[in-house]
Order: structure tokens, then sequence, then C-alpha cells
């Protein structure tokens, strides 16, 4: 009998029966056959207590053996609990703590396992420059290398030492928007405006490549962060470039209504793979068709801007062929 330990119920106790003892005598001074009844339902009155009270300490054991095993790990238990009253709302809101705590530590190992592949694919994204820059400094260091290799080993060094930058960049950025860290200033943006601002720093690789884009914009506007939009719609430019062949041509068609601004765009390349689209947007995920200088982290950073604004990107294949990104901001 556990429950007899505790203080409080041995002075309860000591006090009911005091209070039945009391109850005996006064009766008995007035009528003596009535002091047995009224003793006997006092006694009944005190076990009845007694009984309750030994009840609700055995739940409330059973809830510290319950907290017990949760603080051990084991958030999988359940704490069923049909019944009204205090003590079953303290079980119901223990419950809801423990799911609380499960989920937060099975995100927790989620992150945790991201977290290291993502450390994985950011240290083999800067090894592989760093390597090649590693070989041609060395290279750079021999007096007898003619100017010809001289001058193209300078290039590659600075096209790696671009590309390294690139990837810094664009990973702080990544940082940043995780750690909820970025402050979107919305304000209505023509969307002609921001495509034209969008295409700006892929006009030159574009013109190499002697690739077009047909724009078709209308004159709606959208709510957003012009900087930030116009970044993440140019990531995707880039990788739609990167798909498409020379003297290819590109497709915009941005429209609004009264539920929603979508901007669609449309490369001239051969699709997105099958097995390629649940992963597309996925950090350091590259397809079969990739680019061989790709990262693969512009499309991450552009849906992660994109939803940080409230926002949706999806992808898919166009029935008029290659591949499709629809950008769609629900009216504020």
């Amino acid at each position: 009998m556990k429950w007899l330990r505790n203080r409080e119920i041995r002075k309860l106790l000591c006090i009911m029966l005091l209070i039945t003892m009391a109850a005996v005598v006064i009766t008995h001074a007035f009528l003596p056959i009535a002091a047995v009844a009224a003793g006997a339902g006092c006694l009944l009155l005190d076990i009845l207590f007694l009984i309750f009270v030994r009840r609700q300490y055995r739940l409330l054991s059973a809830l510290g053996d319950y907290l017990r095993r949760v603080n051990d790990g084991e958030y999988a238990l359940e704490l069923p609990d049909n019944e009204e009253g205090e003590l079953s709302i303290l079980k119901s809101e223990i419950y809801k703590v423990t799911v609380s705590l499960n989920e937060r530590s099975e995100q927790l190992k989620r992150d945790k396992l991201q977290l290291a592949d993502a450390l994985s694919d950011i240290s083999h994204q800067f090894k592989t420059p760093l390597t090649s820059m590693s070989v041609m400094t060395e290279l750079l260091e021999d007096s007898q290398l003619d100017e010809d290799r001289r001058n193209e080993f300078t290039a590659q060094l600075q096209m790696q030492l671009k590309r390294l930058t690139w990837l810094t960049n664009a990973l702080l950025k990544i940082s940043r928007l995780d750690a909820e860290a970025v402050s979107f200033r919305s304000t209505p943006v023509p969307l002609s405006r921001l495509i034209d601002k969008a295409i700006d720093p892929i006009r030159i690789s574009m013109e190499l490549k002697e690739q077009t884009v047909s724009v078709q914009a209308g004159e709606g506007t959208l709510s957003c962060d012009e900087n930030w939009t116009a970044e993440a719609l140019t990531n995707i430019l880039k990788n739609c470039t990167e798909h498409t062949p020379a003297g290819g041509e590109l497709h915009i068609f941005a429209s609004s209504n009264v539920l929603f601004t979508e901007i669609k765009v449309r490369d001239g390349g051969p699709g997105i793979d099958k097995a390629d689209l649940p992963y597309l947007f996925e950090r350091f995920y590259k397809g079969k068709n990739s680019a061989d200088n790709s990262v693969g982290i512009g499309l991450a950073m552009a849906k992660a801007i994109v939803e940080a604004q409230g926002g949706t990107l999806g992808a898919k294949n166009a029935l008029e062929g290659g591949a499709e990104f629809i950008l769609r901001f629900p009216k504020k």
C-alpha cells in the first residue's frame, strides 16, 4: 500500500477518523442506537473515500511510470482514456505533449540526416573544382609551359573561381532562407518588368548559344519581392537554357486572374525524365540530362524563394515538348 506513505493522505485519513469518532460520541450522548448507525455510515464513507484515493493514486503512479518511460525515449507509448475529470484532462495533455515530443524527435533525426547529406554534397561540390585548380596551379608553375597553354589554364582557373563564388553565394542565400532570416518586401511588380529583370543575367549566354526567348506577359502585376522573385525566375531560366540546344527557343507565359498570378517557363529541350521529376527540386540533385558543370542547387533555391512568399513551384513535361516550370502566387 504505497499510497499510505503519502503524508497528505495519512493526515487526511486521521482527520476523517477523528470526525467519525466525534460523530459517534456526539450521537451517543443523545441516542445510543443512533451512534451505531452514525459510526457505520462514517466508516462506510471513509472506506469509499480510501478506495477512491487508492484508485487515483494508482492512476497517478501509472502517469509517473509513463513519463519515466517517455524520458527514456519510448515515444511510441499510448495513453488511452475515455473518462472525464481533471485527471483525465491531465492525461490527455500529457499524451499531446508526448506526441509533440515524438514528432520533434523524428524531425531532429531527419534534420540530422539531411545535414549530413548536405555537408557531404557541399564538400563534393567544393572538392572537385579545388582539385582541378590545384592541378592547374602546379602546371602554371612550370617555367617551360608555352603561352597558349598558360592562358588556357588561367582562363580555366578564373572559371572555377567564378563557379566557387556562385556556389558559396547560393549556399549562403539558401541558409538564410532556411533560417527564415530573409525579409521579403512585397510590392506590386509589373509582370513584364519582372521577366525582363530575370532574363538580363543570362542574355549573354543565350546570345552565345543563339537562343531566343518568347514572352507573353500582358499588363498584369505580381505582389512579391521583386529582387528575390527575379532571382528565382533567373535560376529557372538558367536551367532551361542549359537544356535547350543552340538555336533553340524559350517561352514565357504570364497571366493573372482573381485567384492567383501564374508564370510558365517552357524550354526547347528533350523534357524531364520521369525518374527525375520527384527529385527535381532537391538540393544537389542532378538528373540524367544535367550538364557536366551543373551544381544542382538553382532549382532548389528557386523553390525556396517562391514558397517563402506563399507561392508554389512545380514542373512537368509540356505537351508541345520540353520541360515546363509553373510558378503560382495566390492573390493576397
